[in-house]
């Protein structure tokens, strides 16, 4: 067939054998026998009260956001009393390298709590606390307001800041994720993606 110059890749005529990728588009005497496959990666702000989860089993999940897309996995989970930005792609070593626990990728938090913040807070939050039969790893806190914080954590388990706060004898009241490394929320509203 590349003889009788009836290959095409990407809408050019092919002459020699060359290699095919999964994004290129090939056709065989104009029909088309792999369809071009594009890597989607999206930002966006789940809203408080929805689960990190395109499960269609597991109630309040995601998915009706995203009924328009295959393939789609989630970079990093937000519990669902927490807002803020989560990565989705369907390019799977995207969302591995994001989600390595031992890339120590940077995931920035802006946290409301329940009262002012007393002087050691920052001290305490920095140098890791003890969580059960584990100890946090060190990490940064700015405080901003008399009950708000900014943390940075390259570590991310389960409700960590959460727990981190309930040690300390601090409730979270409001906790918004507006960073994964160099992925921001910027300007976006709740329930809003960019591609």
């Amino acid at each position: 067939m590349i003889d009788l110059k009836k290959v095409e890749i990407n809408k050019h005529i092919i002459n020699d054998n060359v290699f095919v990728n999964e994004t290129d588009e090939v056709k065989v005497e104009n029909q088309i026998i792999q369809r071009g496959f594009k890597y989607v990666y999206i930002r966006f702000h789940k809203p408080k009260g929805y689960q990190s989860t395109l499960n269609l089993k597991v109630n309040d999940n995601i998915h009706s956001f995203f009924k328009d897309f295959e393939n789609l996995a989630i970079a990093g989970r937000l519990d669902k009393d927490s807002e803020g930005l989560l990565l989705l792609s369907n390019n799977g070593e995207f969302i591995r390298n994001i989600t390595n626990p031992d890339s120590n990728k940077e995931k920035e938090y802006l946290v409301e709590l329940d009262q002012e913040l007393d002087q050691n807070f920052k001290a305490k939050f920095e140098t890791g606390i003890s969580i059960k039969n584990y100890v946090t790893k060190p990490c940064r806190c700015e405080i901003i307001g008399l009950q708000k914080i900014k943390v940075i954590l390259t570590e991310g388990k389960n409700r960590q800041i959460r727990k981190m706060c309930k040690a300390l004898g601090y409730n979270v009241l409001r906790l918004q994720r507006v960073r994964i490394e160099e992925f921001t929320l910027g300007d976006l509203k709740e329930g809003e993606m960019e591609f």
